[in-house]
């Protein structure tokens, strides 16, 4: 990631909308214990999905018997997640009103470096009942070390001057998951009103096809930021890659949270 804090990239995060349904197709699902286990701390029944885009987590939630509220700054993504039956407000975390509502969980699936850490932190603790969770949570992925140096090297000769950068040294996942969640747990403790965070981490694999991959790599900022153009020829560069290695390959896959209860229990 550029060396500037990812929250003031936010408009990388709001590119994702330009294809809902590939988002929607390509992204993970989560853990059904990392859900469970969310939904078995909190008080009762009330989420708050931040930063839901097509509500995938929402609907894992839903299913686990929450009732959630979705709030998305992409009104693309919004509609998409609207049509699978979730409740969606169209916002930024920090500048969404919530009008006296309360909830008994926070939570935040592939999000949360989108929010500033404090000010989102401070957020949660005012909309969350008391000893309400705060989750925040991500899939950091570590495909095989030849996949990762031949998306790299398509990506440095048709964006050089991108600010975007597919590491290849070993335990980047382990590096990225540790990133993002030390970063949250240290804004919930700036913010004040949490007990101590929690980290867990899932750790899974997924195999993936040629153009599973394609649809993921399509999904992410580092090519919905592209002119279509270089979008294209960063597919068409990955996709011949690929197909020298066989097509077919598995991915280690990290999936990290945090987790606090909000103080008053």
């Amino acid at each position: 990631m550029p060396e500037l804090e990812s929250h003031q990239y936010r408009q990388i995060a709001e590119s994702f909308g330009v294809d809902p349904e590939r988002y929607d197709r390509a992204r993970p699902r989560y853990p059904d214990a990392l859900v469970a286990r969310i939904v078995a701390a909190s008080p009762g029944p009330d989420i708050l999905d931040v930063g839901c885009g097509t509500g995938i987590a929402a609907r894992q939630f839903r299913a686990a018997g929450g009732r959630v509220l979705g709030i998305e700054p992409d009104a693309r993504m919004a509609d998409f997640a609207r049509r699978t039956g979730i409740e969606v407000e169209v916002a930024t975390f920090e500048a969404w009103d919530s009008a006296g509502r309360t909830f008994d969980a926070v939570v935040a699936g592939q999000a949360w470096h989108w929010v500033d850490p404090v000010a989102g932190a401070a957020k949660a603790a005012r909309v969350l009942r008391p000893g309400g969770r705060l989750a925040a949570f991500w899939h950091v992925f570590e495909p095989p070390q030849d996949v990762a140096e031949a998306v790299g090297a398509v990506y440095r000769r048709v964006v050089p001057d991108s600010p975007f950068s597919f590491q290849t040294r070993g335990r980047q996942a382990d590096r990225n998951a540790t990133l993002f969640t030390s970063k949250a747990a240290d804004g919930m403790r700036q913010a004040g009103g949490f007990g101590d965070p929690e980290q867990c981490r899932y750790d899974w694999e997924r195999s993936y096809t040629r153009d599973e991959w394609l649809d993921q790599l399509a999904s992410s900022g580092a090519v919905t930021q592209l002119p279509p153009d270089k979008q294209a020829e960063v597919l068409e560069g990955v996709g011949a890659a690929l197909d020298a290695r066989g097509g077919r390959f598995t991915v280690s896959m990290i999936t990290a949270a945090i987790i606090a209860a909000r103080d008053g229990a």
